[in-house]
């Protein structure tokens, strides 16, 4: 377990170990257990951010390169999966 030491403002001090009486109550560890709930949270909105841009990327660039003149058919869509079903070929 690591060991980590910052510096807050008294302020946002304060309103931490409130903010986390409120939440978990009093006792060893408690302020710990928040901190690392907060930390994790920011690290998955972090990977959500990079997932979300990369997602857009890939929108802006293309996912498939179809022509103009190209229309969707369900049963080509389909088609693999029928043959599956039905045994032909």
């Amino acid at each position: 377990m690591g060991t980590v030491t910052i510096s807050i403002s008294d302020e946002t001090e304060q309103k931490f170990r409130q903010t986390v009486k409120q939440k978990l109550g009093e006792g060893k560890g408690k302020l710990g257990k928040a901190v690392e709930e907060a930390l994790r949270k920011w690290f998955e909105e972090d990977e959500q951010q990079k997932l979300r841009q990369e997602a857009l990327a890939l929108l802006k660039k293309g996912l498939y390169k179809v022509g103009k003149n190209y229309t969707f058919k369900r049963e080509e869509a389909y088609e693999d999966r029928y043959r599956k079903i039905t045994g032909t070929n």
